[in-house]
């Protein structure tokens, strides 16, 4: 079966230690080629992520990034690059795993939206608004005051439209998340988040934000950050996640499931899935669990319509 994984943060790891090579099966890993090639991923979106490590993140930053994306990633010969419809298209007729490229937190953007338009032309496709702080854009979860966008974030919200780019609202404030519906009138997602109801944890969405990524025909990438699973249970097995797929099954979310995996950003991990080589466990649960046709949506089908609805034509 295909996979898609709507987030990963190798990028960060190859940018803060230079020595790891994505072709090899490194340790230090969870993503890299033979990894993603023996669990049988089509494609990984892979985000450029600045660490609380890099004190004032600049653009310069994300340039670097964009850097060992195209030198490490892209380059390799069993990768290909997606930025169009037709790039999608491709990769699934051929042999090579296809790799998008997202921006997770706007900080190092500055307020200045020729950066984004400049990400745009370098092939980003989807833009996680915040982290889990506030920056100028906008309050991330985490941020204690609760707040929404600034005017100046809201701007960006109409030229991410403007342009075509993927809005995500994975740590985005509840509050932001609400705002944003208003303004941005095109499916988002939510890269790497999962059920309140089942797991409490304020990375989650609640029930009424997940009808709402119904609603607009968006999509949800299940995470594997086992505290975002199950809070209560210190070994979360993979069933864990499926409570979570039973859940956004009932709100009428059958069709908006995906995975995200948030591999090489996590440093604790669920049974079976330490890392992109091991998507065969969640293959063997999720095929004793729900029919074929359903396995393979949740798995790439969900994700490739969305894609092809919403990357550039």
């Amino acid at each position: 079966m295909k996979i898609m994984d709507g987030h990963c943060d190798a990028l960060t790891k190859l940018y803060v230690n230079p020595k790891l090579d994505f072709g090899k099966e490194d340790q230090e890993l969870d993503v890299s080629y033979p990894r993603l090639k023996h669990a049988g991923v089509k494609v990984q979106c892979f985000a450029i992520y600045l660490s609380d490590s890099i004190q004032q993140p600049t653009f310069d930053h994300i340039l670097q990034m964009v850097d060992i994306f195209q030198r490490k990633i892209v380059s390799h010969s069993g990768m290909r690059f997606i930025q169009h419809v037709r790039d999608w298209h491709e990769v699934e007729a051929g042999d090579q795993i296809g790799a998008i490229l997202t921006l997770e937190g706007v900080d190092a953007l500055g307020g200045n939206l020729t950066h984004l338009r400049i990400l745009y032309h370098l092939g980003v496709r989807s833009v996680g608004l915040t982290w889990n702080y506030a920056n100028w854009a906008a309050d991330g979860v985490m941020e204690p005051r609760k707040g929404g966008f600034t005017r100046k974030g809201k701007l960006m919200l109409r030229e991410l439209e403007t342009m075509g780019i993927i809005a995500d609202v994975s740590h985005l404030s509840t509050t932001a998340f609400w705002e944003m519906v208003e303004v941005y009138h095109k499916p988002f997602i939510a890269s790497h988040s999962n059920a309140q109801k089942i797991c409490p944890h304020p990375r989650n969405l609640s029930d009424d934000q997940i009808k709402a990524i119904i609603q607009c025909q968006g999509q949800i990438g299940l995470t594997f950050v086992p505290y975002f699973v199950d809070s209560m249970n210190l070994a979360v097995p993979i069933a864990g996640l499926l409570k979570h797929i039973d859940h956004v099954c009932s709100l009428g979310g059958e069709r908006q499931i995906g995975f995200g995996s948030d591999f090489d950003g996590i440093e604790q991990w669920i049974k079976g899935l330490r890392h992109a080589g091991q998507y065969e466990n969640l293959i063997e649960a999720l095929c004793k669990n729900y029919k074929e046709a359903q396995v393979e949506a949740f798995l790439f089908g969900n994700w490739r319509n969305f894609m092809l609805g919403n990357l550039p034509k």
